[in-house]
C-alpha cells in the first residue's frame, strides 16, 4: 500500500554474473571484443577486470526476461571461447529483485533502481556476492524479523546517505546452484567503504547468530559498460 493505494508489479529484474578466467593472455582484447558483442546482441552489462585474477574477467547482464541470457547473452559470450577464457562456475550468481513491502514506488525500486546503480559512472568498484541463513530465522515471528532486519537496514542506509556503498539486492531462491538465498552487490566510489560495510555488519544479529553462509566475494573494478 501507499497513499491508500495498493502498489502491483508482476515484472522483475534478473541479473547474472559470470566470471572467466584463462591461463593466457588476452584479457583486453577479450574485453573489446565482449562489449562489441554485447552490444550487437543488445545485451546490457557491466564488465569487470577482477581484482583478484590478473587475467579474470567479470560480466553482469540483466534483463526482465529471463530468456535473454539464452538467447541474446549466450550468443555474445562466445567470443570468450576464442581466447582461451574458461568459466569459473563456483562465482556464477543469478537472482532477481524483490519488494519488502515498504518501498513507496515499487517500479523503481524492482527495475530502476539497479539499473541505476551499477551503470553509474560514479562507482567504479563492485563487490557480489551470495549468503545463505540458518533455518531458524525462518522460524522467527514476523515481528522479531522485522526488528532484525531493520538493524541491518539501518547500517546500509547509513552508507549510502553519505555516498559510501549503494547496493543492490537479489533474491535467489531455486536459481542458485548452491542453494544460497540472497546475492548482494555493493557499489561505490572506492574500495574500502564496500568493505568496511561488510565488516560493519558482520555485528548484527542477522549475521552473527543467523548466516550460515557468505560468499565467495567477487571484487571487480568496471572495465565497460554497456546499456
Amino acid at each position: 500500500m501507499h497513499g491508500g493505494t495498493p502498489q502491483v508489479l508482476e515484472s522483475r529484474l534478473f541479473m547474472q554474473l559470470l566470471v572467466y578466467t584463462s591461463d593466457g593472455g588476452g584479457g583486453s582484447t577479450a574485453l573489446s571484443k565482449l562489449e562489441r558483442s554485447l552490444r550487437a546482441n543488445e545485451m546490457p552489462a557491466v564488465l569487470y577486470e577482477d581484482v583478484n585474477d590478473p587475467r579474470g574477467i567479470g560480466v553482469l547482464s540483466y534483463s526482465e526476461q529471463p530468456a535473454d541470457f539464452v538467447t541474446r547473452l549466450r550468443p555474445a559470450l562466445q567470443v570468450m571461447d576464442d581466447h582461451g577464457l574458461r568459466l569459473r562456475h563456483d562465482f556464477s550468481m543469478l537472482g532477481r529483485t524483490y519488494a519488502t513491502g515498504y518501498e513507496t514506488d515499487l517500479r523503481f525500486w524492482l527495475l530502476d533502481r539497479p539499473r541505476q546503480t551499477v551503470q553509474n559512472a560514479a562507482w567504479p568498484w563492485h563487490v557480489w556476492y551470495p549468503l545463505r541463513r540458518i533455518g531458524a530465522f525462518g522460524r522467527l515471528s514476523p515481528h522479531e524479523r522485522g526488528s532484525i532486519m531493520s538493524e541491518h537496514g539501518k547500517i546500509g542506509r547509513a552508507y549510502g546517505e553519505q555516498d559510501l556503498v549503494h547496493d543492490v539486492r537479489l533474491a535467489c531462491y531455486g536459481l542458485d546452484t548452491a542453494d544460497n538465498e540472497f546475492v548482494i552487490g555493493l557499489c561505490g566510489k572506492e574500495l574500502h567503504p564496500l568493505s568496511h560495510v561488510v565488516e560493519a555488519m558482520r555485528r548484527t544479529r542477522q549475521t552473527a547468530e543467523f548466516m550460515q553462509h557468505m560468499g565467495p566475494f567477487f571484487i571487480g573494478h568496471v572495465a565497460a559498460r554497456v546499456g
